[in-house]
């Protein structure tokens, strides 16, 4: 009796039930679309992705390469990062956002800010919770939350409301089951910035509710004269946490360099979490991180000179393809509201790809409430925005 496998036998193994509902990242898709069209011979231009193309500081990239050659760097290092970042991370924010923390207790350094939102959900949510999730928002809040088993509550962010939450009508609704709400601000996509008003009645509303505030704020520094924390708020501490990263302030979103900060207590329930899923970052890029966030304000004064004339051609772009969007956004994206002849974004985007060549990302993978718009990255120079253009004159 033959023990060979049928070729019609087929082996599989079904995925846990916490992946239902998560489907591959987009751009994950869209970047394999785009890589087959350039293997065609389609030189696509990619406006969709928000990853810097300009380097870190030079003395960044000098403390790693000197650090990597010592002998001793290659250890494992401690999950909570090293007393150098944890106290550069407490002195950037000091100076930058006027917040004291401590930085032994209130900072606990990631591998990127997007390790933390996954780590806050596992730590806090299951089964039978719910998350308010930002619509339009960065789609990893609601994976996140749901591969926790817990619940996804869509609160909507509209234009004629500056994209800032309605929080008197949040909290008419039945908020029982509710345990953490994501926010975002500035605001990625709509680059929406919030003021010192919007986040203390945030505060509030979390207390009265008993809502643990989780704010990403990894864009601050882009195209933004006001960086604000919501740890900043007289009594935030108490209900809030806050992600922020290098990845896009200091152009080193492949170095995966984030944090978090905010009340002893919460960190050390995340630490639990996180020292079970990695053993520490690689101690000379700490180091180099120090470097970092040690630059002076020339350096964020430098990289926006270059986002400002980006973002000229951005417009120009746009106003090419008759979209309307406010002037006063923040961030390294223009978010714009397509014209009424498309059916929504994702028509206008495939258009482009393969009329012109040119990718940019349709709102509605951030949302229901980004159908209508679509976002370009600043993160392309002036004369591949201008190539852009001439394909679509």
């Amino acid at each position: 009796m033959s023990t060979a496998i049928s070729e019609q036998s087929v082996f599989t193994i079904r995925t846990a039930s916490r992946l239902s509902g998560i489907e591959e990242y987009y751009f994950s898709q869209k970047l394999r679309e785009i890589a087959t069209m350039r293997a065609e011979g389609k030189a696509v231009i990619n406006l969709g992705i928000g990853s810097p193309d300009l380097p870190p500081s030079p003395e960044t990239v000098e403390e790693l390469a000197e650090q990597s050659k010592k002998s001793d760097q290659h250890a494992y290092q401690s999950y909570a990062g090293t007393p150098e970042l944890r106290k550069a991370f407490a002195k950037w924010y000091l100076d930058w956002f006027d917040v004291a923390l401590h930085p032994d207790k209130e900072i606990l350094p990631m591998i990127g800010s997007k390790e933390g939102i996954m780590h806050i959900a596992m730590t806090y949510l299951e089964a039978g919770d719910e998350a308010l999730v930002p619509d339009p928002g960065y789609p990893t809040y609601r994976a996140a939350t749901l591969l926790t088993g817990a619940g996804v509550r869509p609160y909507a962010l509209a234009e004629d409301r500056h994209w800032l939450p309605d929080l008197d009508a949040l909290a008419a609704t039945d908020l029982s089951r509710v345990k953490l709400m994501w926010v975002n601000y500035p605001h990625m996509p709509t680059g929406a910035q919030a003021d010192r008003g919007f986040f203390t009645d945030l505060v509030a509303f979390a207390k009265a509710h008993h809502i643990l505030l989780v704010n990403d704020n990894p864009y601050a520094f882009i195209l933004n004269e006001r960086p604000l924390s919501l740890l900043s708020i007289p009594g935030a501490k108490e209900v809030a946490l806050e992600l922020n990263s290098l990845s896009k302030s200091h152009n080193m979103a492949g170095w995966r360099v984030g944090m978090l900060a905010g009340q002893a207590d919460y960190l050390n329930d995340v630490l639990r979490f996180k020292s079970n899923m990695d053993s520490g970052m690689f101690k000379p890029l700490q180091l180099a991180a120090v470097r970092a966030l040690e630059s002076p304000a020339s350096w964020y004064e430098a990289l926006n000179a270059v986002y400002r004339g980006r973002r000229v051609k951005a417009f120009a772009l746009l106003d090419l393809l008759q979209c309307t969007y406010d002037t006063s956004q923040t961030g390294m994206f223009v978010w714009a509201r397509i014209p009424a002849a498309y059916r929504n974004a994702y028509e206008l985007s495939d258009q482009i790809l393969y009329d012109n060549h040119v990718f940019l990302t349709p709102g509605g993978i951030f949302g229901q409430q980004g159908n209508a718009y679509v976002r370009v990255s600043l993160c392309s120079d002036e004369a591949t925005f201008e190539t852009a253009i001439a394909r679509i004159l």
